[in-house]
């Protein structure tokens, strides 16, 4: 019997815009990394992906991502979503959400999707966001209280792993099993 082999992407999405009037006692971590509308659905994240990877890499791009492309999980309190993709082509639906500069929904507002970790197995992609969101609140918390530089701001947007340490949030060194030498996993 065949295993059919994935990759799951832990996927942030952060806003590039500010709305008028939003600067104020709201740290500006917390600006960037705001809740995602309820409109946003896992059906239009697909929708938009597939249409990115059809700009891109045209029909035979989309065919072969197509099959295996599934939002496992979606928080919009958190601008976070899990996708699963077969482990040969995670690249392209990286690339495409790299293009991708506004949500997938009418009238969507300009953000960045930010692919922070790839991993073979959903429990680790899973620890991974449990992490960082962990790291944004101790980071907005820092902020708030006016330190300049956090070590949770750090770890959060570096992977500092050090850092990590400090703040008691360990984090597991031991790569996936499934990796493919070469491959790369951000975290």
């Amino acid at each position: 019997m065949v295993r059919l082999k994935d990759r799951y992407l832990l996927v942030n999405i952060v806003y590039t815009d500010l709305p008028p009037g939003q600067k104020g006692p709201v740290p500006d971590l917390l600006l960037y990394n705001q809740p995602t509308i309820g409109e946003l659905r896992p059906q239009t994240i697909l929708k938009g992906i597939r249409s990115q990877v059809n700009a891109l890499f045209g029909d035979c791009g989309l065919g072969s991502v197509e099959r295996s492309l599934q939002v496992k999980y979606l928080s919009t309190a958190t601008s976070t979503f899990i996708l699963r993709i077969s482990r040969a082509h995670y690249r392209l639906v990286w690339a495409a959400l790299t293009f991708m500069d506004r949500l997938p929904v009418k009238d969507g507002r300009p953000c960045i999707f930010r692919v922070v970790r790839v991993s073979g197995t959903i429990r680790k992609v899973e620890e991974e966001a449990i992490r960082r969101a962990k790291l944004l609140v101790l980071a907005a918390k820092d902020e708030m209280a006016g330190k300049a530089s956090s070590d949770a701001l750090n770890a959060l947007f570096r992977g500092g792993k050090d850092s990590t340490r400090n703040l008691a949030l360990v984090k597991d060194d031991h790569d996936d099993a499934e990796m493919d030498e070469g491959e790369i996993s951000d975290g």
